[in-house]
C-alpha cells in the first residue's frame, strides 16, 4: 500500500523496459524499438505529454520481461524525436528529465504502466562540495585526455556545471562501465555520495588507463620494429620473384603440404592452427623457429603413405630359406602372419619377441622379414635407455625438444606399415626420467597403439600397421605387463651341424667376399670348420664363428698381397693352428673313471648350455654344511633341500639315522669364479651328496638336470634343448631328465635324440638307480632306527648349517 506523501509525489505513466543500456537524467540517447509492448507504450506517450518511464532489464535475453525482470530504479525520459522505420520498428531520441522508483507496475492494453515517484534531492552548497566537484571535474578531464573512446573537447564542456547531481550524472553516463556498475550509480540518490562513488571509479579507471597506454607503447615500438622485418621481406619476395625464384609463397607450400598430407582430423586441425601463428611471428624470432620445426615434423612422419605388400607365401618361404637355414618354427609364424593378411583386408600389426642367446640371429631375421613381406625396416636399439622421453618425445615447452625415438623412426622408414625392431629390449632401465618400458607397454598394444600419443606432436599417431618384432637374450628382465603384451617366439642355440651348414651356404661366402678373395684364393674343409666350431668357439650363436673365419680370411688376404692372386690355399684341421693359433677351448669331456661324490650336471646360460661338474666331500666334524663355487640364493636352497631329503632317506640308503652328527660336508661347484643359481641342479647335488656319504661311485657317462623336492619328487627345468647339446659335444651320452620335460622332446633335433639315450624320471629313486654305479644297501630291518622316522620326515636332533 501507498502512503499519503507516496500519493501525492508520484505519478502513472507508460513505462518501457530496456536492454543493455542505462538511461540517466540530463542524457540525450538515441534508441530503436521494436517489441509490440514497447511499441504500444511509446505511442501511448507521444499521445499525451511525451513523458515515459525506462527502466533497464536484468538479463538482456528475455524476451517478454515481468515485473521481477525489471529494476525498480529508473529515469523519467521526454520523447524528443521519433521516426517508424520500414520494418515497423521505431527509432527515438529521448532526453533524461530525472530518476524515478517504482511503486506499482501493471499490464494494461498490452503494455506496462508504472506508478513511478520521481526522486530529486539536491546537495547543499558548501566548501566540501565545491572542493569534490573540483576534484571529480580533473579526474574526469584526466580519464578523458587517457581514454581514446571520448572526444576532450566535448566532454570537458560538458562536464563544466556547477550542478553536483547534473555533474555526477553527466559523467557516469559517458563512463565505459558495466550495466550493472551504471545501474548501481543511477540507483546513488545522494549527488555527494554519488560523487565520491565516482571520483573512486575514474582514479581506478585512470590507472587502468596508465597501465594499457604504457604496454601499448611497448607494443606499438615492437609492432614498428615488425612492420619493418615484414616490410623487408616483403621486398625480398618481390625481388626473387622477378629474378623468377620462389613464385609460390613458402606459406602457401606448407598449407598444400598440409592439405595432402593424410594429417587425421586432428592433427590436420593443429597443423593449420599452428601455420596461422607462424604467418604472425616475425620469421627470425625464436618463436617461430620453434613452430617452423613443429609444422617440419608434423608433415615428415608418414600419415597415409603405405608399402605394397609381398603376399605370395612361396616367395616369402624362399626368401626366409634363402637368408637362414633352420628356424623352422620361426618361418612357419612369418608365413602363417602373411596367410591371415591375405584373408584379413585390415588386421592389427603382430608383435613378436625372438629370445634366445647372442648370435643365433634374432636381429638379421628381422631384416629377413621385412624383405620376406615387402616391407621397410627400421632399428632401434633400447639397450641402455633410462629416459621415458626417449619413447614419447619431449614437450615442446623445452629448448631443442624433439619427437621420441618411435616417431623418428617412423619418418625414417617413410611408411605407416615398416617392420619395427626393438632391439635389446630387456636391457632398458629406468631412474628419475621415469620408465621407457612403462612408455612401451602402450606402443606394444594392439588395442592402445593406433592412438599413440607422442608428447612433442601432441596429437594421436596411429602405429597399429606396424609390424613390431621386440629382441632379448632373456625374458626374466622384461616386466611382466610388457611381456603380456608380445608373443615370444625361442630361439635355441645352434647344433654343430646347423652351424657347419650355416657356415657353408653363408659365412664363408661372406666372409670371402668381404676379404676379397675368390673361391679359388681358399677354401674350407667340413673338418676344419667343426674344428673351429668345437676348438676356438664358445657359443650358441655363430657371431664368434664367424669372426674366426674371417680371421682365417684376413691372414690368406695377406699371402695373396704378397705371393700373387693365384695362390690356392686349402683350410684343413691340421693348418688350423696356422691361422688361429692354439686352441681357445677344449670341450669339457667327463671323468673317464667312475668317482665317489662326483656327478654331472647340466646348465644353461645365456650363451648356451654347458655341463657342471659338482663335487662333494665329507669330514669330521658337527653337521655342517658348507657351499663353495659362487652359488646364488636358490642354488643353495636345493642344496640344503638335497641334504634334507638324503637324511630322510637314510634308511634306504644304508645310513645311520644320526650319520650326520659326526660329519661336516662340503659340496663345490667349479668353476668358482662363475656366477651359479637356479634350482635344474637340485638332483645332481643329491645324487653327489648320496655318493659321497654311500661310497658308492657316480657313472662319468650319465649328465642329469632336474629340480628336487623335499619328498624326492623330479620337477621340470627351462632351456632342455641347450642343455642337451652341452651334454653332446661332451660325448655324454646317458641323459637323465624330469618326466615333465618329455614334451620338450619336439625342439630336440633327431640327429641328436638318435645319439642319446634319455632317461625322463619322476623321483630321486630312480635316478639313483641309473646314476650309482651299483645299486644301493639299505640297513638290515633289525638295524637300530626310531620307529616314528619315516621317509620324508625332515626333523630330528641336530642341525646343518651353511
Amino acid at each position: 500500500m501507498l502512503n499519503n506523501q507516496e500519493k501525492a509525489e508520484s505519478r502513472k505513466m507508460p513505462m518501457l523496459p530496456i536492454r543493455d543500456v542505462v538511461i540517466f537524467p540530463h542524457m540525450m540517447t538515441p534508441f530503436v524499438v521494436g517489441r509490440e509492448s514497447s511499441v504500444r507504450a511509446l505511442e501511448e506517450a507521444l499521445v499525451g505529454d511525451k513523458r515515459i518511464f525506462l527502466a533497464t532489464q536484468h538479463d538482456a535475453s528475455v524476451d517478454e520481461p515481468g515485473p521481477n525482470d525489471i529494476y525498480q530504479v529508473g529515469t523519467i525520459v521526454t520523447i524528443v524525436q521519433s521516426l517508424k522505420l520500414p520494418d515497423g520498428n521505431i527509432k527515438v531520441l529521448v532526453e533524461g528529465v530525472e530518476r524515478g522508483k517504482v511503486l506499482s507496475m501493471s499490464d494494461e492494453d498490452g503494455f506496462f504502466r508504472a506508478v513511478v515517484r520521481p526522486i530529486q534531492i539536491k546537495a547543499e552548497p558548501s566548501p566540501a562540495l565545491e572542493a569534490l566537484v573540483n576534484r571529480v571535474t580533473a579526474l574526469f578531464e584526466q580519464y578523458v585526455k587517457l581514454s581514446q573512446s571520448l572526444n576532450y573537447e566535448t566532454m570537458v564542456a560538458a562536464a563544466r556545471v556547477d550542478d553536483a547531481a547534473k555533474l555526477s550524472d553527466t559523467i557516469a553516463a559517458n563512463l565505459q562501465l558495466s550495466m550493472e556498475e551504471k545501474q548501481e550509480l543511477l540507483e546513488i540518490f545522494d549527488p555527494t555520495e554519488r560523487l565520491n562513488r565516482i571520483a573512486d571509479i575514474l582514479e581506478l579507471e585512470i590507472e587502468k588507463l596508465t597501465v594499457d597506454r604504457n604496454i601499448q607503447g611497448r607494443v606499438k615500438r615492437q609492432m614498428e620494429r615488425a612492420q619493418k622485418e615484414y616490410y623487408l621481406n616483403e621486398k625480398m619476395k618481390a625481388i626473387q620473384k622477378e629474378l623468377g625464384r620462389g613464385e609460390k609463397s613458402e606459406f602457401d607450400e606448407l598449407k598444400k603440404k598440409i592439405e595432402t598430407a593424410g594429417m587425421s582430423k586432428e592433427a590436420k586441425e593443429k597443423a593449420s592452427q599452428e601455420l596461422k601463428r607462424l604467418e604472425m611471428m616475425p620469421p627470425m624470432s625464436a618463436e617461430s623457429t620453434v613452430s617452423r620445426n613443429y609444422l617440419d615434423w608434423l608433415l615428415a612422419v608418414p600419415w597415409k603413405k603405405k608399402t605394397k605388400e609381398i603376399k605370395d607365401l612361396d616367395k616369402a618361404e624362399k626368401i626366409l630359406s634363402e637368408d637362414h637355414y633352420g628356424l623352422e618354427k620361426i618361418k612357419e609364424r612369418i608365413l602363417e602372419f602373411l596367410a591371415v593378411r591375405r584373408l584379413v583386408k585390415d588386421p592389427k600389426g603382430s608383435i613378436l619377441c625372438f629370445v634366445g642367446p647372442p648370435g643365433v640371429g634374432k636381429t638379421s631375421l628381422g631384416m629377413s622379414i621385412a624383405r620376406a613381406t615387402g616391407r621397410k625396416f627400421v632399428r632401434l636399439s633400447l639397450g641402455g635407455v633410462r629416459d621415458e622421453a626417449e619413447i614419447r618425445g619431449h614437450r615442446r615447452t623445452y629448448i631443442g625438444a624433439l619427437p621420441g625415438q618411435i616417431l623418428q623412426m617412423m619418418k625414417k622408414a617413410g611408411t605407416r606399415n615398416p617392420v619395427f625392431m626393438l632391439d635389446e629390449v630387456e636391457k632398458m632401465s629406468m631412474d628419475f626420467r621415469g620408465d621407457p618400458s612403462a612408455a612401451l607397454l602402450e606402443v606394444l598394444d594392439p588395442e592402445q597403439n593406433f592412438m599413440f600419443m607422442d608428447h612433442y606432436l601432441d596429437v594421436e599417431y596411429d602405429l597399429s600397421q606396424v609390424f613390431f618384432i621386440c629382441t632379448a637374450n632373456v625374458t626374466h628382465t622384461i616386466p611382466a605387463a610388457l611381456q603380456d603384451r608380445m608373443e615370444v617366439l625361442r630361439l635355441s642355440g645352434y647344433t654343430e651341424l646347423e652351424k657347419l651348414e650355416i657356415a657353408k651356404r653363408f659365412l664363408v661366402k661372406k666372409q670371402r667376399k668381404a676379404a676379397g678373395l675368390t673361391e679359388k684364393n681358399i677354401s674350407f674343409s667340413d673338418e676344419a670348420l667343426a674344428a673351429i666350431i668345437r676348438s676356438y668357439t664358445r657359443e650358441a650363436g655363430v657371431r664368434n664363428f664367424e669372426r674366426e673365419i674371417a680371421n682365417v680370411c684376413r691372414k690368406v688376404a695377406r699371402r695373396v698381397v704378397k705371393e700373387g692372386r693365384d695362390l690356392e690355399v686349402s683350410v684343413a684341421p691340421g693348418n688350423l693352428a696356422d691361422f688361429l693359433g692354439v686352441i681357445k677351448f677344449r670341450d669339457t669331456v667327463a671323468e673317464k673313471n667312475n668317482e665317489v661324490g662326483l656327478a654331472v650336471g647340466l646348465a644353461w646360460t645365456e650363451v648356451g648350455g654347458q655341463i657342471l661338474t659338482t663335487e662333494a666331500t665329507l669330514m669330521d666334524g658337527k653337521g655342517r654344511l658348507t657351499l663353495t663355487g659362487k652359488l646364488g640364493d636358490v642354488m643353495q636352497e636345493s642344496a640344503r633341500a638335497a641334504m634334507s631329503y638324503v637324511r630322510s632317506r637314510s634308511h634306504m640308503l644304508g645310513l645311520d639315522r644320526d650319520f650326520y652328527r659326526r660329519l661336516d660336508v662340503h659340496i663345490h661347484v667349479p668353476e668358482g669364479a662363475i656366477p651359479k643359481d637356479g634350482p635344474s641342479a637340485g638332483i645332481t647335488l643329491a645324487t653327489t651328496l648320496a655318493s659321497a656319504l654311500t661310497k658308492i661311485p657316480v657313472r662319468q657317462d650319465v649328465a642329469m638336470t632336474g629340480e628336487i623336492t623335499l619328498r624326492g619328487k623330479v620337477l621340470p627345468i627351462g632351456g632342455m634343448k641347450e642343455k642337451l647339446l652341452a651334454a653332446h659335444r661332451a660325448e655324454i651320452r646317458t641323459i637323465i631328465l624330469p618326466k615333465d620335460n618329455e614334451k620338450d622332446l619336439a625342439d630336440i633335433p633327431d640327429n641328436i635324440q638318435q645319439d642319446l639315450k634319455l632317461h625322463f624320471v619322476e623321483t630321486m629313486d630312480e635316478v639313483l638307480q641309473i646314476a650309482l654305479e651299483r645299486p644301493l644297501t639299505p640297513l638290515a630291518p633289525n638295524a637300530p632306527l626310531v620307529a616314528d622316522f619315516q621317509p620324508g620326515d625332515v626333523s630330528g636332533q641336530g642341525s646343518l648349517t651353511q
